[in-house]
């Protein structure tokens, strides 16, 4: 055998370990993506089973520190993060039910807890306050002086004048200047009959809202999560 057949035939031989190796690697490889062997972003060092023998498994960090993210066989990273989003979101509900009852202010800057307040004082016939709040706040984003008009004039109509089908309870003067107000109506034509609703619902149906036994369910649904009691203001 000639030197040149001998180094082509070396050569033959170290293409086909090297591509063994490639192929060995590649299968571990897919191994682990089946079994969602992958790392977190806070820069795990390795995977483990889960404790309880399930097809669960943790992601392990160097020594101090720790990761409390689990993968489930055959789930994906998009599914993960999925996963761990849901969980923080149904945390963030839940601590929001409770912040609730740390002020009436607190109450009407949730979404939610506008939804539930709204809810409990349908039940007390009296919803047209907060109706009526919400409205002057829709009133006040209005920056056409048509539109400001026009939605002055159907917001008196409707909740505040004499005998309207949605009446506030507000004093006779309170409806008087808001009644002058109207002639030249401006973003702010509302707000001393608004502050006294707001008042009234405060110091009056927020707290009847905080003893209900449908709020009262749902303070007990949030600490059962494991969230932190908040203190009574």
């Amino acid at each position: 055998m000639g030197a040149k057949d001998l180094k082509t035939r070396l050569g033959i031989l170290l293409h086909k370990s090297e591509l063994g190796h490639r192929i060995g690697t590649s299968s571990k490889l897919q191994l682990c993506s089946r079994r969602r062997l992958s790392s977190c972003r806070g820069g795990c060092a390795g995977i483990a089973p889960a404790e309880n023998g399930s097809s669960e498994y943790r992601l392990e960090k160097p020594p101090g520190q720790s990761c409390t993210m689990e993968l489930r066989s055959g789930e994906t990273s998009g599914k993960v993060k999925e996963r761990e989003k849901g969980k923080r979101a149904h945390r963030d509900s839940s601590q929001e039910v409770l912040e609730w009852r740390e002020s009436f202010d607190q109450l009407l800057k949730s979404k939610n807890g506008v939804t539930a307040f709204h809810t409990f004082l349908k039940t007390e016939f009296s919803e047209e306050n907060l109706d009526f709040w919400l409205a002057c706040e829709d009133f006040k984003k209005t920056r056409s002086k048509t539109k400001l008009a026009s939605k002055a004039n159907r917001i008196f109509e409707e909740f505040v004048q004499n005998e309207a089908p949605r009446e506030v309870n507000i004093d006779h003067e309170t409806r008087e200047i808001t009644r002058k107000n109207l002639s030249g109506a401006t973003s702010a034509c509302f707000n001393e009959a608004q502050a006294k609703t707001r008042t009234l619902m405060e110091k009056d149906s927020y707290p009847r809202f905080l003893k209900s036994a449908s709020y009262q369910d749902m303070t007990k649904q949030a600490t059962s999560r494991g969230i932190s009691k908040l203190p009574h203001t």
